[in-house]
């Protein structure tokens, strides 16, 4: 069993409705408080055990801990098919893919920035990227409960897919075109390619276009995490912008 520690990643399953627990307490401070109040209302389980049982269970833990069995479940349940045959007529959506992230820190702050921005769908390859439960849960903020998630073994694949169903696609690459002159509006996939070797080029080749970050700094690039959320802010504000584009 995988055990959350993270005040908000614990709050956020709980309130997702996926977290069965049990809840394990052995510091009952205010804000654990909150906690097992959220817990006990939600019908989960909640345990008193001692410190030092805890440490050994959960090290890095703040006096709770909540039993999950498999984090990766959290957001990955959504199938590709599915919910490209949900969209109907709507002409407003936006679709990360994550090709070869293999840091779970950067993976979860990418989902927690997917959270804030409104991406509809994280699609990622079901083996190889990074998912280390406790870490993505932690650095995403919980946000790794929210965020619709599918899990694929052919990402190339999953981009024609996407394209047949009317999506343009655009990969991240810091010599690419400054996103903000490109038009990010309507049915988008964002691309974002591994820290080190980028986008793979069967997938890059898939894309209709690269877009960039412009950049004043003295360094080669953005950390992949930090690129997310530039470039995500700059696909929601057109589309917020942009009167023609119903949401």
């Amino acid at each position: 069993m995988i055990y959350l520690t993270n005040f908000h990643a614990i709050e956020e399953r709980i309130k997702s409705g996926r977290a069965y627990g049990p809840l394990l307490l052995a510091k009952a401070g205010p804000r654990a408080k909150e906690i097992v109040t959220l817990a006990v209302n939600s019908k989960i389980r909640v345990d008193r055990v001692g410190a030092f049982d805890l440490d050994k269970l959960a090290p890095d833990n703040r006096g709770i801990a909540l039993g999950v069995d498999d984090i990766d479940d959290a957001g990955a349940d959504i199938d590709l098919e599915d919910f490209i045959n949900a969209l109907g007529e709507r002409r407003s959506v936006l679709v990360l893919i994550l090709d070869e992230i293999t840091d779970p820190h950067n993976y979860g702050a990418i989902l927690r920035s997917c959270d804030q921005f409104g991406v509809d769908l994280v699609v990622s390859r079901n083996r190889r990227s990074a998912k280390h439960a406790a870490v993505v849960s932690k650095t995403s903020a919980g946000a790794v409960s929210w965020v619709p998630q599918a899990e694929t073994p052919n990402l190339v694949r999953a981009a024609e897919d996407l394209k047949n169903a009317g999506f343009w696609i655009y990969g991240a690459d810091m010599g690419g075109e400054p996103v903000y002159k490109k038009n990010m509006t309507g049915r988008t996939v964002l691309v974002l390619g591994s820290e080190g070797a980028g986008i793979s080029r069967l997938l890059r080749e898939r894309c209709d276009g690269m877009v960039g970050i412009p950049s004043l700094g003295r360094i080669d690039s953005l950390n992949v995490s930090v690129a997310a959320g530039v470039l995500l802010y700059e696909v929601q504000r057109q589309n917020r912008h942009n009167p023609a584009v119903p949401l």
